[in-house]
């Protein structure tokens, strides 16, 4: 393998975990990271959970799991090539989407009124949550225990959260979990958390091109209008005239994709470059992204985003899907939040009193933790008077 670049995070220089361990004989602590998450059922709940067409719509279409793996291919890649550790690079995409809630952002936008009242709700934050409280699977501890470099990356991926002007507020589960243990909210995280971050949007813009294509949402003409991705279907048709359509999809999707990579390692090489990093914390407290997008395909980008905008994410199929789903999270939350006598015993444990912030944090934590399709039948059991509400063993 490779050295590692100076300011590349390096396993034996952790920071270490909030539970001590003996660490691994086989694993750097990293990878041990990347393995509890992908044991984790969190993770594997991902699979049924909505990235942008809720799951029963259809086999083909990616869903929270298929989009976690793409983007973690894709960071190991750019870690790769940085000489970053490409293993936690890689346990950050894996994990960057656990605390989502079912049916996308729908379902997450629902949850962020509905929790307004108690402290906000933010799907990195209840990320957190997850991998530090609700997975409990450890005799010794609550969580994966995973290391301060993994924990940092998934709270901050996106950049600093705290000490600059107009910071938005914190979302509880952040103050609540940053009492006890000190994640830097001020500064940027590591190369590999930025990494992770921009290997996102590499993905969910070239796969929700793939997606709506094939969905027929838009035409192969109509997204050529965006320039990045015309000039590559143009050269797609030019190469491979006749082409049929499936294959000239994933012929313009695999070059877009290709393309963005490039231009990030183009791009990071020149702002690493410029920094001069010595050490991870120099990256952390440059004041600016080093693993990122030039400015022209930054632009792309955000053209590519402003065409998905109204023909995808809004789109009249896409609003029906989305009003029913946060109609289902809305429901739920409002009946459990008054009668938290109608949750799962095991959840009804933590809470108090209907309508409390305590009570409220359980029900977010016991809704953001379903899939779709658990999502649905909970709804049915509790609001379709014809439907049983359990399944009760006569003896």
């Amino acid at each position: 393998m490779t050295d590692l670049a100076p300011y590349a995070c390096k396993a034996e220089e952790s920071r270490g975990r909030l539970y001590p361990e003996p660490e691994s004989t086989t694993r750097s602590c990293f990878q041990r990271d990347r393995d509890r998450i992908i044991h984790a059922a969190a993770f594997r709940r991902l699979q049924y959970k909505t990235q942008v067409f809720v799951n029963h719509e259809g086999d083909f279409f990616r869903t929270r799991l298929t989009h976690s793996l793409e983007v973690s291919q894709i960071a190991r890649s750019i870690a790769q090539n940085l000489n970053l550790d490409q293993y936690l690079a890689e346990t950050l995409a894996l994990a960057h989407d656990m605390g989502h809630t079912p049916f996308g952002h729908a379902g997450e936008f629902a949850m962020e009124d509905l929790m307004k009242p108690f402290g906000g709700f933010d799907h990195n934050a209840q990320s957190l949550r997850v991998v530090t409280k609700l997975e409990q699977r450890y005799a010794e501890f609550d969580g994966l225990n995973l290391t301060w470099e993994t924990l940092e990356g998934v709270v901050k991926h996106n950049g600093p959260m705290t000490g600059f002007e107009g910071a938005e507020p914190l979302a509880w589960a952040i103050v609540e979990y940053a009492k006890d243990h000190d994640l830097h909210l001020d500064t940027y995280a590591s190369a590999e958390a930025q990494t992770a971050a921009v290997s996102d949007d590499v993905a969910y813009n070239n796969h929700d091109i793939d997606d709506g294509l094939r969905a027929g949402l838009f035409t192969l003409e109509h997204i050529s209008e965006v320039d990045f991705v015309g000039e590559t279907v143009a050269e797609v048709k030019a190469a491979y005239p006749g082409l049929d359509f499936s294959r000239t999809v994933h012929e313009v999707v695999r070059r877009t994709i290709g393309a963005m990579v490039e231009d990030i390692l183009v791009e990071s090489k020149k702002r690493l470059l410029d920094a001069d990093p010595k050490t991870v914390d120099d990256i952390r407290n440059f004041g600016a992204p080093v693993i990122a997008f030039s400015e022209k395909m930054a632009q792309n980008d955000k053209e590519l985003k402003e065409f998905l905008f109204p023909n995808m994410y809004r789109h009249y199929k896409l609003n029906r899907m989305t009003s029913k789903a946060r109609r289902v999270v809305q429901d739920l939350f409002t009946l459990f939040l008054a009668e938290p006598g109608t949750l799962p015993t095991e959840w009804q444990v933590g809470t108090d009193q209907p309508g409390t912030p305590k009570t409220a944090r359980v029900v977010a934590d016991y809704i953001a933790g379903m899939t779709d399709r658990h999502a649905l039948d909970e709804h049915k059991r509790l609001f379709d008077l014809q439907a049983r509400t359990s399944d009760f063993t006569l003896g």
